[in-house]
């Protein structure tokens, strides 16, 4: 029953493959037809599905398609079985005969490839990989050299990679960096280092890691360095040498990597020279740094390792004296260490200043090095591209002779110094003055005042001080410095006439400062010499200006005043206004009390109250309140305080708001005083348009006080209505009134508004409130500031003159008097409130 069943199969099979038998017979070149065909057999036994494809390939043995397919195939037919069942070679063979019409089909070659390396045939894939490598166009060599690098990196046997990657460099070498790698992975690091020094020389490399041409020569400094016994084909210091040529910003490294190689390959004495020219020749502190520690450790292990030799082999007395030596010389780099540091920082810039007096420092105690450190820096430090004050060196070279009693050696180098052509002047001017101060010590006075007059003396050749072209000799002869130093020298060892000369010449080159002149003045006062010494201060205000003549006007305006007193008013008047003449408001306060005392004391009273009526206007605004409170007490104690009414007046016109205030106050507090109530309260009024009562609730209490005292309930009224009109005036400020407006709605309950519509009440509530202020403003809007309105009180005139007074006992006329010009009398009458 079993037979006829696969009988009947089989005979339907037939029948179905029926059609694709006759198209085929029809076109036996269509691949199509072969193709559909095998689709159709594609679940069918596989020996029948390869006879589909042999037959096809017989007809069609060119074709692509149908030889990848088979090959494919077949290839999958054998997945899973053992690398030695006799259907891989099989398969090997089919690959081989596709080959004869494929062999320009790098994805044949590749599949072949790969197919051969699955099965561990090492001889066999090598060779396939080359027969592909000659039968493919060199432009397609880079799909098969991946898989054949790879295959030759899994091999065993490291020379067939080696041969491999050469050949592969030939046509690639942009890819030594992997050759490079492979090759120090299994040890060959001879050839790995031949060929990192040939990147490293190509110019036209280009790293595919991304390395810099230095990270390339640092690996391979690190490389030779490191195996010095492995890598025997390259010269290790003319190599590391090179690069310290190149590389000069990593020195450092360099260096280290060299007495690496020394150090590993056993020769220490080499290694140490290296270390030596190393921190004699880096120029930067980080390769110092670099260098020193490495030093330093290679002398620690030196050490380490002697005396583990000496524990384990005894006490030898050649091996404790070379354990002393080795501890000698590491303490001895210890030592030289801030030294060989300072000669870093002098070899960076030689002309820096301050190391070389650091050095000198280092060599303290040792006389014969500082010396050598001062001759080598004074000849090396260029004045010119010095950083610091190159003649500090000459002048520290001079003290240390000094210091030592070796007086003609110190002279000899300031004469030399002297002759430097230094940047500045100042710099030249500095050495005489220590010249002259080591004379000085000495209590050589002669020669100090000798080597100071030669310095100022005048060149054959003058120059401008600042004339940068002309060398500093030619220019010292206009150094201020110099010339204080010979002026204090004149007064202290001179003449009188040999001093005086000296700041007339000061001054005739114009080369003064208002301390001179000062200094000049005081000079001849000393010596009785007055009219002299005025004359030196109007020299000194002819040569400067203001601000720089203030000093000298002061001192000038001040010391005549106490020469003559009021016996030469007339001219102490026009020096006064010759001061007075361009002064800035800075300055004008301090000549203005002086001149207003001068008249307080030795002139007209009248004239002292004009100066201070000026000093009001001339004075810085911050200065104002203080000028005009000393103007209304002098004149309070001149003329009584009724003379003060205008004074006020004036003040409260030109003072800002603030003063303005105190000065109403005071105004209103000194009119209460004398009686006049109705004066004291239209001051208040008129002030009231300046103090919002929120932030002047002071002002508004004092009058409150004022009112109950001396008003009654009109009045008290009418300054209630007023400060109600100031504050809203004060509240149409926008910020203000929105403020006011949003903290009156917030204490509404939620009650008072209809449900639903509180958003839109909130809106009408404020508009409503902005429109009862701006009213109630306009309403109480209050006059202009320039009258000010009387408030008469309920009392009959016979009080009020009673209640004056009780206030005052002296009569005072109401009616306007005019005031004596000449000052000498008292004025017995008051000024009348017609301004207000």
């Amino acid at each position: 029953m079993n037979k006829s069943v696969f009988i009947r199969r089989g005979r339907k099979r037939e029948e179905d493959d029926l059609p694709y038998e006759e198209e085929i017979i029809r076109n036996p070149y269509s691949v199509k037809c072969w193709m559909r065909y095998i689709e159709h057999k594609q679940n069918g036994p596989k020996s029948v599905l390869n006879m589909i494809y042999e037959r096809a390939l017989k007809e069609l043995p060119g074709s692509y398609k149908l030889w990848y397919n088979y090959l494919r195939e077949r290839r999958k037919q054998v997945k899973g079985k053992c690398v030695t069942d006799p259907a891989y070679e099989e398969i090997n063979n089919c690959h081989e005969r596709a080959l004869v019409f494929m062999h320009k089909m790098p994805r044949i070659w590749l599949d072949y490839c790969q197919f051969m390396v699955s099965q561990r045939k090492i001889t066999r894939s090598r060779r396939t990989f080359d027969r592909a490598l000659r039968a493919l166009p060199i432009t397609q060599h880079s799909r098969i050299w991946p898989l054949y690098l790879t295959f030759a990196r899994n091999l065993p046997l490291p020379e067939t990679a080696i041969r491999v990657y050469r050949r592969y460099l030939k046509l690639s070498p942009e890819n030594a960096e992997e050759y490079i790698d492979y090759l120090r992975s299994v040890g060959r690091l001879d050839e790995a280092a031949v060929r990192l020094g040939a990147v490293v020389n190509d110019e036209n490399f280009v790293s595919k890691e991304g390395k810099s041409n230095y990270q390339l020569w640092h690996e391979l400094c690190d490389l030779i360095s490191q195996n010095p016994d492995k890598v025997t084909s390259l010269n290790v210091g003319a190599i590391i040498r090179g690069g310290l040529t190149r590389f000069t910003d990593q020195l450092g490294k360099l260096w280290c990597s060299l007495a690496d190689y020394y150090i590993r390959s056993g020769h220490f004495e080499k290694a140490r020279d290296v270390y030596e020219e190393a921190i004699q020749t880096v120029v930067t502190v980080r390769d110092f740094t670099q260098v020193f520690d490495s030093y330093a450790q290679f002398e620690e292990s030196m050490i380490a390792a002697k005396m583990e030799t000496t524990s384990e082999m005894g006490n030898d007395e050649d091996d404790d004296i070379d354990l002393e030596l080795r501890l000698a010389r590491f303490e001895q780099l210890i030592t030289r260490r801030p030294l060989l540091l300072n000669s870093v920082l002098l070899r960076q810039n030689p002309h820096n200043v301050h190391e070389w007096h650091k050095r000198v420092k280092l060599y303290e105690g040792n006389p014969r090095q500082i010396i050598n450190t001062y001759t080598e820096a004074v000849q090396t430090v260029d004045p010119v591209k010095a950083t610091g004050k190159p003649h500090s060196l000459w002048v520290a070279f001079a003290r240390f002779y000094e210091d030592n009693d070796q007086l003609d050696d110190a002279r000899t180098i300031f004469e030399k110094a002297t002759k430097v052509h230094y940047k500045q002047v100042d710099d030249l001017a500095a050495v005489w003055c220590e010249y002259g101060e080591m004379e000085l010590r000495y209590e050589n006075y002669d020669q100090a005042l000798r080597i100071l007059r030669k310095a100022t003396a005048i060149p054959s050749r003058k120059a401008e001080y600042f004339d940068a072209s002309e060398p500093v000799q030619n220019r010292v002869y206009k150094s201020l410095k110099v010339w204080s130093m010979l002026a204090d020298l004149e007064e202290s060892l001179g003449t009188f006439q040999s001093t005086k000369a000296v700041y007339d010449r000061i001054i005739d080159l114009r080369i003064a400062t208002p301390q001179i002149i000062i200094n000049y003045a005081m000079f001849l006062e000393e010596h009785s010499y007055f009219e002299e010494s005025f004359k030196a201060y109007e020299r000194g205000i002819a040569l400067f200006r203001w601000p720089n003549v203030y000093d000298i006007w002061n001192t000038y305006l001040t010391k005549f005043i106490d020469r003559y007193g009021g016996k030469k008013l007339e001219r102490a008047r026009d020096l006064f206004e010759q001061a007075l003449d361009g002064c800035p408001a800075k300055f004008a306060k301090t000549i203005y009390l002086l001149y207003a005392k001068l008249e307080e004391e030795f002139g007209l009273a009248r004239h002292a109250m004009a100066v201070y009526e000026r000093a009001t206007q001339a004075v810085e605004a911050e200065e104002r309140h203080y000028m005009f409170n000393i103007y209304i007490k002098r004149a309070a104690e001149i003329y009584g305080v009724t003379h003060t009414r205008s004074i006020y007046q004036k003040a409260i016109e030109v003072l800002p708001d603030e003063h303005a205030r105190d000065m109403c106050l005071r105004f209103a507090d000194l009119e209460s005083k004398l009686g006049e109530i109705d004066r004291a309260r239209a001051i208040y009024s008129y002030c009231s348009q300046m103090c919002d009562p929120r932030m002047t609730a002071n002002f508004w209490q004092t009058w409150k006080e004022f009112e109950i005292r001396h008003g009654n309930e009109d009045t008290i009224r009418e300054m209630l209505r007023i400060k109600r009109s100031v504050q809203a005036t004060y509240n149409t400020q926008v910020n203000f009134m929105s403020s006011q407006m949003l903290k009156a709605t917030s204490s509404a309950t939620v009650s008072d508004l209809a449900p639903g519509q509180s958003g839109v009440d909130d809106m009408k509530m404020l508009e409503q409130k902005a429109q009862l202020l701006a009213a109630e403003a306009e309403q109480d809007k209050p006059k202009p500031k320039e009258k000010i309105l009387f408030v008469r009180s309920d009392a009959s005139r016979s009080e009020l003159a009673e209640l004056a007074k009780q206030a005052n006992p002296d009569e005072i006329n109401i009616d306007d008097e005019e005031e004596d010009e000449d000052g000498d009398e008292e004025p017995d009458g008051e000024s009348s409130c017609k301004g207000w």
